[in-house]
């Protein structure tokens, strides 16, 4: 496979990278108190100021600069961010450079980056259901350029900035751009797994399965978290406020939502 990294292209780089989550928060809400409650908590929690920040921080990371924010909570609850950007050499080239690699990117405290085509949008879901307790909380993120920089920058970033029991990803290269010799490029970086982007403490936490379509440019990862303590999954309460039946009959609950949120269809308990 060429080195794509040493390219000369005819032109601007329109290749367009799209970058897709769907982050998930399970809850356990023992009545319709603690379910009001935790809608509550996640609209305050992530509300559009915050996802505000969160995508301003993006930009940064991927070496994007921003040109207009656009942000709205709604009623009852949920909220909506979106961020249209652009690349341009606003800073010096070597700076540039090396914020626009397709590698892994920082971790929330490790963030250095400037601003720098396309956009970014959040979109929150809180969600709830009376019969068996159960409260989710859903963000879809995209992150879509055009040009050099990369979204695959923000992976690490976004995955640790939400509380994110299960993650579903997408990645796609569309378009193609030229050579000097006018031959067309479809990608122009080297990937085999959305894997390969994530940090190696990103990786140790979630258990991930792949499917993807490598001759289309299609990539797609599944990620749920390995470890399992009943204490993160209760709200307002903690497992010695149950009894032992309960403590089984809720982490049964619990996995059997997160197992069908993770293969995407409904499943028989066992």
């Amino acid at each position: 496979m060429p080195d794509h990294s040493k390219l000369q292209l005819h032109g601007f780089n329109n290749l367009t990278k799209s970058l897709s989550f769907n982050i998930y928060d399970i809850a356990y809400t023992r009545s319709e108190k603690q379910q009001k409650e935790y809608l509550a908590y996640i609209d305050e929690e992530y509300n559009a100021e915050r996802l505000t920040n969160i995508l301003q921080e993006v930009a940064s990371i991927i070496g994007a600069n921003i040109l207009n924010i656009a942000h709205q909570d709604y009623d009852p609850e949920g909220a909506s961010v979106t961020m249209l950007i652009s690349e341009e050499p606003v800073i010096p080239q070597k700076v540039i450079d090396e914020n626009t690699q397709e590698e892994p990117g920082p971790l929330p405290d490790t963030i250095v980056g400037h601003l720098d085509k396309s956009h970014i949008t959040v979109h929150t879901y809180p969600e709830s259901h009376p019969h068996d307790g159960i409260s989710t909380f859903r963000a879809d993120i995209d992150v879509s350029t055009c040009g050099r920089i990369s979204p695959l920058r923000a992976l690490n970033y976004l995955i640790h900035s939400f509380d994110s029991d299960i993650v579903i990803l997408d990645y796609r290269v569309r378009g193609f751009t030229r050579d000097v010799s006018g031959k067309k490029h479809y990608i122009d970086h080297e990937i085999n797994s959305i894997q390969n982007f994530l940090s190696e403490d990103t990786r140790n936490r979630y258990q991930m399965i792949d499917v993807n379509i490598y001759q289309e440019n299609i990539f797609h990862t599944k990620m749920l978290l390995s470890d399992f303590d009943l204490n993160n999954y209760l709200f307002n309460i903690s497992e010695d406020d149950l009894s032992s039946e309960e403590v089984e009959l809720i982490r049964k609950k619990l996995k059997h939502e997160m197992q069908e949120i993770y293969v995407g269809r409904n499943v028989s308990i066992a």
